[in-house]
């Protein structure tokens, strides 16, 4: 047992994951009745690590922004700039699909009892309230704007304290990532609980009639996980971008892709840059930061469903509201994580845009609902991974700038062989 337990632990962590969704898979088909209690290890995972996510973020954020001396540069601005953009092109992306292969839906009733924001200007203003929300109330409730900013202010504040005090802020912080170490180990026995519990609850047969939605939708995340957003890394380091994305969907997306939460999923990304060698005073920023704005994938989604509306109602969409479209999804998908609901229930608010009633936007909605399953997994790995795609791509443009030699492919052979 000694020596199986070893061999195990010598698996990378990936391998292990695929062990256990090829176990989980196995249960579900095979004894589902008799190992339901397989599903808990999934709901514990999950909560171990929505659990400790706020705290490591804080920590981290006080920790870096005390030590952080004037004059050194990090890379927050590029990657804002790198957020946003990809996150348009996404929408801009999944409204040209849209019209390529237009779908039409069966809407019913329901979800009416539902509130979805009322404009762009609900949605704006839930982020500011969130900038100012009670520190304790933000780490119980994991408001990561909140987080950020108090975190960021105690930084400040705490810039000019005894290294004595900032020592200890930087022992929690260390020892909060340790725990996050030991909860990302569990990963594979989580994700056999999260996969067991998919298979069982919901199966494939709920997919099969929305198949052309889940096509156009999920087809259009994939073309911009592997080709659009691989241009956008090669713009900026001019290299072979697939080492980096294959890496970061492998390590980050797969986790996403089962827990459906990028709140979640913060660790797993933080442990990812600094396995890469990133800068810890920008990831540790930039990497929850990302979890609450860069929404690709909410993008892709509101864009879809929303277009979807439109042609099976027959409203013929000019250039220029296909254009106003995109962008108001970029700007709803960064107010997502401050709603309820997410990305699909600011789809009213874009439906609104081409004049479309609030019950009918809310059938659209329920629509979403029922391939959440999949079409919730998959925009989460999209957004989540490339949180830390991104915050690499600026971290690698900026040593190609000062001459840094980056050889990414020789790196990731490296770390693999070294077991990671």
């Amino acid at each position: 047992m000694k020596q199986l337990i070893v061999r195990w632990n010598q698996l990378s962590l990936v391998r292990r994951i695929l062990v256990g969704i090829i176990i989980g898979i196995v249960l579900a088909m095979t004894v589902p009745e008799s190992t339901k209690w397989v599903s808990i290890f999934g709901s514990l995972f999950v909560n171990a690590l929505k659990a400790v996510a706020p705290v490591l973020v804080f920590f981290l954020v006080v920790s870096a922004i005390s030590r952080h001396q004037s004059g050194q540069k990090t890379n927050i601005q590029h990657i804002l700039v790198l957020y946003g953009a990809s996150t348009f092109l996404a929408g801009l992306t999944a409204v040209v699909a849209s019209f390529i292969f237009p779908v039409h839906l069966s809407l019913a009733e329901g979800m009416k009892d539902i509130s979805p924001p009322s404009g762009i200007t609900e949605v704006l203003q839930s982020l500011l309230l969130n900038i100012v929300d009670n520190p304790i109330h933000a780490l119980i409730n994991a408001n990561y704007i909140g987080i950020l900013t108090w975190a960021v202010l105690l930084g400040i504040a705490l810039r000019p304290a005894p290294e004595t005090v900032k020592n200890v802020i930087t022992s929690f912080s260390d020892a909060i990532s340790k725990i996050v170490t030991w909860v990302i180990n569990l990963a594979p026995i989580g994700i056999m609980g999260l996969v067991f519990d998919a298979m069982v609850t919901n199966g494939l047969s709920a997919f099969i009639e929305y198949g052309k939605l889940l096509a156009v939708l999920l087809g259009t995340m994939f073309f911009v996980a592997f080709v659009m957003n691989p241009l956008i890394v090669f713009v900026n380091i001019r290299q072979n971008p697939y080492p980096l994305v294959w890496r970061c969907i492998r390590e980050s997306g797969m986790t996403a892709f089962f827990t459906r939460s990028s709140a979640a999923n913060i660790p797993v990304n933080m442990n990812l840059a600094e396995k890469l060698g990133l800068n810890k005073d920008t990831y540790s920023v930039s990497i929850p930061l990302g979890a609450t704005i860069n929404m690709a994938g909410a993008a892709v989604t509101i864009s879809v469903l929303t277009l979807a509306a439109v042609h099976t109602l027959g409203i013929e969409v000019d250039l220029g509201t296909a254009l106003i479209l995109s962008i108001l999804s970029t700007i709803a998908a960064a107010g997502a994580s401050g709603v309820a609901g997410g990305s699909l229930l600011l789809i009213p608010l874009a439906c609104s845009l081409f004049g479309i009633p609030n019950d009918i936007a809310m059938q659209v909605v329920g629509v979403g609902f029922i391939i959440g399953v999949l079409q919730d997994s998959c925009e989460t790995a999209l957004n989540s991974s490339s949180d830390v795609l991104f915050t690499a791509t600026a971290e690698y443009a900026k040593r190609r700038k000062e001459k840094t030699a980056v050889i990414i492919e020789a790196e990731f052979h490296a770390k693999r062989a070294g077991g990671n």
